[in-house]
């Protein structure tokens, strides 16, 4: 990374250490948990929410590993079905996808999987990191993470997607900021790969 100082170098040439703040957009089914993660990871304290209609904003911090003190700009958008046609709008040139998932409703898993596909397959989201937040974990019969990643059929987004499935409850927080610093991770690794690429075919 310190090989840049110094030297006056081109905008790309930064990225890999990803400063400034990153756009990620937080996307799944209604009730599914999306507005009390956000806040849980704003202000790290339970908040009592109402179903988003439309969309809510926060910046928030990373708190863990290489993510600590990274700010990420996090539009949380409604998951009911009337408001998903919008979602294509909030993900253009994001950085992140956070797909929340309630973990125990295993009745509404394909249409979770659906929506999943249809935003990571869009156009616009080629090769986007998608952090699929597995939440309320701590109700009984949650489906463990490898069991969800067959069920949303994550090893079919192809397209060059990376992903990673975080185990987590909103309502404690459990899992949520190191879901955070792995999505970190991947948006990192993808600049790097970006960079590679941008290099080869100079």
């Amino acid at each position: 990374m310190g090989a840049n100082m110094g030297k006056p170098s081109s905008f790309l040439d930064s990225l890999p250490s990803a400063q400034g703040t990153l756009h990620v957009v937080m996307l799944g089914l209604d009730s599914a948990g999306k507005t009390t993660a956000l806040y849980r990871l704003k202000f790290d304290q339970y908040l009592n929410t109402v179903p988003t209609i439309g969309f809510n904003c926060e910046k928030v911090k990373g708190t863990l590993g290489r993510s600590k003190g990274q700010a990420f700009l996090v539009w949380d958008v409604g998951g009911q079905e009337k408001l998903r046609p919008l979602w294509k709008s909030y993900t253009r040139c994001t950085d992140g996808i956070v797909f929340v998932l309630d973990s125990v409703d295993v009745e509404r898993m394909e249409e979770a999987k659906m929506e999943l596909a249809r935003t990571a397959r869009s156009p616009d989201n080629a090769g986007v990191p998608v952090l699929v937040v597995a939440n309320k974990q701590d109700l009984p019969g949650a489906k463990e993470p490898k069991e969800l990643e067959k069920l949303l059929g994550l090893h079919e987004l192809g397209n060059g997607h990376m992903w990673v499935v975080q185990p987590s409850c909103a309502i404690t927080g459990e899992g949520l900021f190191e879901g955070m610093d792995a999505l970190y991770e991947m948006i990192l690794k993808r600049r790097k790969l970006a960079k590679q690429v941008k290099k080869k075919h100079r």
